[in-house]
């Protein structure tokens, strides 16, 4: 049994702003990764330039990272990285500019290989990195994941590097700006992360210590949630979902995601499903297949009183899902020719089984 996590982790108001010392320790000149517009709209990215200018640290910005990042986007901000001459990263967004800035650390420090290396490439050296995030979900700050789009296949895969940042910097601020449906389907990727860490083939008391403290703290914010139309969140639900994303990407980030993420994946790419949504639609069938004295002990410290409660709720903050036949079967049979997927089940897992947790059996 064995707990790592080397980030460093800030959480506090203005806590950009308190840390000045965290870029200072990065280098002289930074590249900053984000979205086209979020980082913009909820402050970050004014804040973190606040910084840079004040303590003389130079930057460079690529502001062009989609949803679902792509290895060509990577690869189009390494070249301006390089050409910038810029010594570490910062990316500032949700799981997609995070992810997107693990990746660019590593491929500008090796600035000689081609795109192959990132998925087959075998060290994992990269830049100084800071992640900010400042969406609820991916606990990408505190992982070594980095999820990339291959166009080429189809799909979206994790890479084989474990690409953990130096620093994270947590603000609940941030979060006042995002739409509704971000806060809706990032917390159910968070709310995922913690259901599939807790039940995973890889979890350990330590992974479960992670898991317990994040689905406590996102019971805090649950009702909010379910309220955002008739009021926007607290400040104590913002801190409490961002604390709770934390939590959960040190639980994964110990044992892995299990099915419903591989599941998503397809789903994601071929009918542009948000990646809360679509984790969200598998959970229940994921969930059914757990001993139900079992499967309620944790939905309780969620604050959910059994599987149907918690179907009623990601209906009410999801919508409810249609997703055609053909769709679910190509699903399907992608997880179930990898070995490696199935295998963070904690149950044992064939197709008859796999079946039913992709169609809600």
């Amino acid at each position: 049994m064995q707990f790592y996590m080397p980030v460093k982790v800030y959480e506090e108001e203005e806590c950009v702003k308190c840390h000045t010392e965290v870029f200072t320790a990065a280098g002289s000149k930074a590249l900053l990764v984000t979205g086209r517009h979020s980082a913009r709209e909820n402050g970050a990215l004014s804040d973190v330039l606040e910084v840079l200018e004040e303590a003389g640290i130079s930057y460079a910005l690529f502001d062009a990272v989609e949803e679902n990042p792509s290895i060509e986007t990577v690869m189009k901000a390494r070249t301006l990285g390089l050409k910038e001459k810029a010594d570490f990263v910062i990316g500032i967004g949700g799981g997609s500019p995070m992810d997107a800035a693990k990746a660019i650390a590593m491929m500008m420090y090796y600035k000689e290989e081609n795109a192959d290396y990132l998925y087959e490439g075998q060290e994992t050296g990269r830049l100084p990195l800071i992640l900010i995030p400042t969406t609820c979900g991916t606990g990408s700050e505190v992982t070594g994941a980095s999820v990339l789009t291959i166009h080429a296949k189809k799909t979206k895969s994790s890479l084989p590097h474990k690409i953990f940042a130096d620093a994270a910097l947590i603000d609940g601020k941030y979060l006042a700006a995002a739409p509704i449906s971000v806060i809706r389907n990032t917390a159910v990727d968070a709310l995922g992360h913690l259901m599939e860490s807790w039940f995973n083939s890889a979890a350990t008391k330590y992974s479960r210590m992670c898991a317990e403290a994040g689905l406590t703290t996102w019971a805090l914010a649950r009702r909010d949630l379910l309220e955002l139309e008739q009021k926007p969140l607290s400040p104590e639900s913002r801190e409490n979902l961002m604390r709770a994303s934390a939590f959960a990407g040190m639980a994964i980030a110990q044992t892995g995601t299990s099915l419903p993420h591989a599941l998503s994946y397809p789903l994601t790419y071929d009918l542009h499903l948000p990646h809360g949504v679509a984790v969200g639609y598998f959970e229940s069938g994921y969930l059914a297949q757990i001993p139900e004295n079992e499967r309620n002990e944790m939905l309780s410290l969620a604050g959910f009183r059994n599987l149907s409660d918690f179907q009623d709720f990601f209906e009410t903050v999801c919508g409810k899902i249609l997703i055609p036949e053909d769709e679910l079967q190509h699903a399907l049979d992608a997880v179930a020719s990898n070995p490696s997927k199935l295998s963070k089940a904690p149950f044992a897992c064939g197709k008859e089984e796999l079946e039913k947790v992709v169609f809600h059996q």
